[in-house]
């Protein structure tokens, strides 16, 4: 989720307008919509004393709204809570181990990941079984979606998940057309 998606869900979430919240970081009244709305288009992007002065108004931290590096922890975190907002990702546990779910069934738009993530399971159990070689794991990851035009890692672990799959992604469909 870019920057100006995190803007605009936060100021929404408080019910501002572009007007008021342009106004609140000290933008005239006549242009504050306008600048607002240039940073929501990502035609501009906020520089760091803007968005921490934002993420105050928000009464979230700066890194909710910036673009998360994912090369730091706070950074990853940021894009786990991003995934969960936008594909409905939870966090749970499961043998004693923390774990990401994803539940297409709960969130349409998270069909295509949720299949995206079956292969990847699908070839990281090869992997680990001895069928491919760490290569091969690498050049699929490195390539993917390319490196997996035969689809022949893909299981089918039951005829329901499939059939929830197909109305799960024939719903999403139906949404990208309305």
């Amino acid at each position: 989720m870019a920057t100006g998606e995190r803007i605009r869900r936060f100021r929404k979430r408080l019910g501002m307008t572009q007007r008021y919240l342009g106004q609140l970081l000290g933008f005239p009244a006549s242009s504050a919509d306008v600048r607002m709305a240039q940073y929501e288009s990502e035609d501009r992007n906020p520089k760091t004393d803007l968005t921490a002065q934002m993420a105050s108004i928000f009464g979230v931290s700066p890194h909710a709204i910036a673009v998360p590096d994912i090369d730091s922890y706070v950074g990853l975190m940021h894009t786990l809570f991003t995934l969960e907002d936008r594909y409905g990702f939870r966090v749970e546990e499961a043998d004693g181990d923390v774990c990401l779910r994803v539940n297409f069934r709960e969130n349409p738009q998270a069909a295509e990941i949720h299949r995206m993530l079956y292969e990847w399971q699908a070839v990281a159990n090869a992997l680990r079984k001895g069928e491919i070689t760490r290569e091969a794991y690498d050049q699929w990851r490195y390539n993917f979606p390319d490196g997996d035009t035969t689809r022949r890692w893909v299981k089918v672990p039951s005829q329901r998940l499939m059939d929830d799959l197909a109305a799960g992604l024939q719903e999403h469909a139906d949404d990208d057309h309305e």
